[in-house]
């Protein structure tokens, strides 16, 4: 699956999304993980009204919200961006017509509300309409009491982009990572937008320092996980970054570095998801060369 699908407006057919469907899974009391195309959905639902995490595409928005009520009648009041890639953000239109208010750290409202260029993936995507834009956006971590919840939103910054935020979910024991973490396969890092593999390490080192073995992780891609996987997850991103760095370290060219296929080791497990290994290789050796 090319990450070109979820970067550019207008790549994903219509098709696509009317052969989709929203499958819902229960984390925990009043936590769900939607998956459908795109970006995996959080959803906190309770007594107050409902609290999305990421909305995928705008052809999808009267699915997913139909998925939600069969867990409750409240209707979703606010919608959070993590970041502002198409397959986490292309519904803020459909969503805000609707009336729910859309939030998200500054760096993301800057990125929407502006033309990005991507050198790394030879697009650029434009900006959004004022309407998409997130209107409540904040630079500092927030906490929301919701839902019976204690909800955290915490800044990842120069990790999957620089605007990326998690969210803990206090009382239920769960993480929702989005693009920070996708699991058993290689991650995108725009580093054109900021991100970095050093980023994207430290970002779930704090992850994991959050857990205990009963922590279950929403990622932004893959399935629902838990503590031990993401371990992996990091063990891989280290081993991939030391073994890219020690060769630019020699003065190997980045052709060098993907003749050598420095991620062999790892291909079999990691190879096969949204990013191919020679890809994850070239955002590797970007952001070495090319510090956020």
């Amino acid at each position: 699956m090319s990450a070109l699908r979820f970067l550019l407006p207008g790549v994903i057919p219509l098709e696509d999304f009317q052969a989709t469907s929203i499958k819902a899974q229960q984390v925990a009391p009043g936590i769900l993980m939607l998956v459908g195309l795109g970006g995996n959905i959080g959803v906190s639902y309770g007594k107050d009204a409902t609290f999305m995490i990421d909305g995928q595409f705008g052809p999808l928005s009267e699915k997913i919200l139909d998925s939600i009520t069969e867990y409750t009648d409240h209707p979703v009041q606010f919608l959070l961006n993590t970041h502002w890639h198409l397959d986490h953000v292309a519904a803020n239109e459909e969503l805000a017509q609707r009336g729910i208010t859309i939030m998200a750290h500054e760096e993301v409202r800057t990125r929407m509300n502006t033309d990005q260029v991507l050198p790394a993936f030879g697009c650029t995507v434009p900006a959004f309409p004022s309407i998409a834009l997130p209107r409540v956006t904040f630079t500092e971590d927030l906490h929301f009491h919701w839902n019976d919840e204690i909800i955290e939103i915490f800044h990842a910054p120069g990790a999957h982009t620089d605007g990326d935020v998690m969210v803990h979910f206090h009382k239920a024991n769960v993480i929702q990572m989005s693009d920070i973490y996708f699991n058993g396969m290689y991650p995108l890092i725009d580093v054109d937008c900021g991100g970095s593999i050093d980023g994207m390490i430290q970002a779930v080192e704090e992850v994991l320092s959050r857990c205990d073995e009963q922590t279950k992780i929403i990622p932004g891609h893959g399935d629902l996980s838990d503590p031990s996987e993401l371990e992996a997850y990091r063990d891989m991103m280290v081993i991939a970054r030391d073994t890219i760095s020690s060769l630019i370290d020699q003065g190997k060219s980045l052709q060098d570095i993907l003749d050598s296929k420095p991620t062999s080791a790892l291909d079999a497990d990691w190879g096969q998801g949204v990013l191919e290994p020679d890809g994850f290789v070239q955002h590797i050796y970007a952001s070495i060369i090319q510090p956020s």
